[in-house]
């Protein structure tokens, strides 16, 4: 048995590791690709090899148009918003400056209320705009007419040649109620379509109506003041 075992060669075990460290490797199909991506991509640039479909990114024209379609309506309503705001301060400008005059008058006919009979103007018959003023001063009644009826027509402030002190259209009117009693009345052109003032207030009444909105009374504003004259 011992010369059997000794009569088989012996392996060269250096010789062994040698061989197999020379065989070639083998390599998976992910590793050849990679070592091959970059050879295509170099052989074929027109062609797209081993690239990955990449991801959307920003907006597309549909977001951007429905974006400019709501920014367009907020900028509508805020435009409209401010239209709306201009046309209140000048109602409440106008209806302060018919406040001012309106208590003008009532203190020029209390101060001369003997001759308070002579201020009444009916409602038929106003003054202000679209009227001859008194040119006459001889007396205070005289000048207290005149001087009321340019405030009407605004007098007080002018610009380019035009008088601009007072509301758009301002009349005024001077009615006797009776038992020494005086209706004072201030009526202008409001800025759109409001309700009619009452009936029985008719100074300045169908002379701001239009073709458009403001018909009906619906535009004319008025503010209206009782003046007691005591007998003495």
């Amino acid at each position: 048995m011992h010369s059997a075992c000794l009569s088989r060669p012996l392996k060269n075990v250096a010789s062994e590791g040698q061989a197999r460290r020379n065989q070639p490797k083998k390599r998976s199909l992910l590793v050849v690709n990679e070592h091959f991506e970059a050879d295509f991509n170099a052989a074929w640039p027109s062609a797209v090899v081993f690239q990955r479909p990449a991801r959307q990114k920003g907006f597309s024209l549909i977001e951007v148009l429905v974006t400019l379609v709501i920014l367009a309506v907020g900028l509508l309503g805020v435009a409209g918003l401010q239209a709306r705001l201009q046309q209140s301060e000048m109602e409440a400008y106008q209806r302060s400056q018919a406040l001012l005059l309106l208590d003008d008058m009532a203190s020029r006919l209390a101060a001369n209320r003997n001759a308070a009979g002579s201020y009444v103007t009916g409602s038929s018959s106003p003054v202000g705009v679209g009227m001859s003023c008194p040119t006459s001063t001889a007396t205070q009644l005289q000048v207290d007419q005149k001087e009321w009826c340019e405030a009407l027509q605004g007098a007080a402030e002018t610009s380019g040649g035009g008088k601009v002190g007072a509301m758009l259209g301002g009349r005024g009117c001077v009615e006797s109620v009776g038992s020494g009693q005086y209706l004072l009345t201030v009526a202008w052109q409001g800025m759109g379509p409001l309700a009619a003032p009452p009936a029985g207030v008719a100074c300045g009444a169908n002379s701001y109506n239009n073709t458009t909105n403001c018909t009906g009374d619906l535009c004319r504003r008025v503010v209206t003041s009782i003046v007691r004259v005591a007998t003495l």
